[in-house]
């Protein structure tokens, strides 16, 4: 695990999101820091940019299912808002609309509350790992966490609003503060995911309300879907008549269709959306390099799907030649992960 003291030592190259167009990632690698770097909060988190503000969970820290605020892995694209007042807050619903809508947080406060648990995860999620490597965040295995979501369907918003015939796509925009002339984090979701009923404005995080690291005062949440599905610092919601155009929606977060080899080119036009999570696990326990006494060693971990469910986990003790059943836990919420232990 990366401390604080030995980040500047060990400092990792940051980026755009996966896919991001190579133009515009000198902007995000992080400027050199300080050995004596300190994020309130976060202790013992793995700092993979502190430009920015990108946090790592230790896969040792996966041993709750929910994840503890303070251990929750944080991804930025930006910086963050500088300034936040929830009484100036405002919340702009514009676009394919028959009434146009502002809401402040006291406003939104009195919409009736509903509640997703969310395995949230950053697409670049492992980015380390791979070979040839590639640019970006670099990821080790913990950028994924759990949390319980909560606030107002954003079903129940558009619906307030009257949602026009001609509506494809819902654009989120945030409050980030973006450096110089680089493209603003502006995602959109097509119209059936934003009308789901787990799709949220969400406004608290396990019981308490959100964090300015996780999107203070509202954020959206698509569950099941890649993080940067899910913006933070909300500020604007926009209809649209089609996909919303910009750098983080085309070329960033798109994936081939078709196979490629590493590194070769791929026309925008052969490559679709990142939406739903992929299935995933992760060995939390022992960790790489444990020393243990001889003997039966348990071995535990998580397993998520996105918008799937987690059925079995089988693991391998002699390299893939044979497999067994893994007892899944009793916790199990449909877009959360399930811990196993084998």
């Amino acid at each position: 695990m990366n401390s604080r003291r030995d980040f500047v030592k060990q400092l990792s190259a940051a980026a755009l999101a996966a896919g991001a167009a190579p133009t515009v990632l000198s902007w995000a690698m992080p400027a050199q820091q300080s050995a004596t770097l300190d994020i309130a909060g976060e202790d013992g988190m793995i700092v993979r940019s502190f430009r920015f503000i990108d946090l790592e969970t230790p896969v040792e820290y996966f041993n709750t299912w929910l994840t503890p605020v303070p251990h929750f892995f944080v991804r930025n694209h930006m910086h963050e808002p500088s300034e936040l007042d929830a009484q100036d807050w405002r919340l702009t619903v514009g676009g394919e609309i028959e009434k146009p809508l502002t809401l402040t947080l006291a406003e939104l406060s009195k919409l009736e509350p509903h509640s997703v648990v969310n395995t949230l995860e950053c697409a670049g999620n492992g980015r380390s790992l791979h070979r040839p490597q590639v640019p970006g965040v670099q990821w080790g295995k913990g950028a994924v966490s759990t949390a319980r979501f909560s606030g107002p369907r954003l079903r129940d918003v558009l619906e307030r609003v009257g949602v026009k015939p001609t509506a494809k796509h819902v654009m989120f925009r945030g409050l980030d503060e973006v450096p110089g002339k680089v493209p603003p984090f502006i995602r959109s979701v097509p119209i059936e995911k934003a009308l789901d009923s787990d799709t949220l404005i969400a406004t608290r995080m396990n019981g308490a309300p959100l964090t300015k690291h996780h999107g203070f005062p509202a954020r959206a949440i698509v569950p099941g879907w890649v993080g940067a599905a899910s913006c933070k610092w909300l500020t604007e919601i926009k209809v649209l008549d089609a996909e919303f155009v910009g750098n983080f929606m085309n070329p960033g977060y798109r994936f081939p269709n078709n196979p490629v080899k590493p590194g070769e080119a791929v026309k925008p036009e052969d490559t679709h959306e990142v939406t739903g999570l992929n299935v995933k696990s992760v060995i939390s326990g022992p960790l790489d390099g444990a020393s243990l006494r001889a003997g039966k060693v348990s071995v535990h971990g998580a397993a998520w799907a996105g918008e799937a469910d987690i059925v079995k986990v089988e693991i391998s003790t002699d390299s893939g030649v044979t497999w067994s059943a893994a007892s899944l836990g009793h916790d199990q919420a449909h877009y959360a992960w399930r811990f196993w232990n084998y």
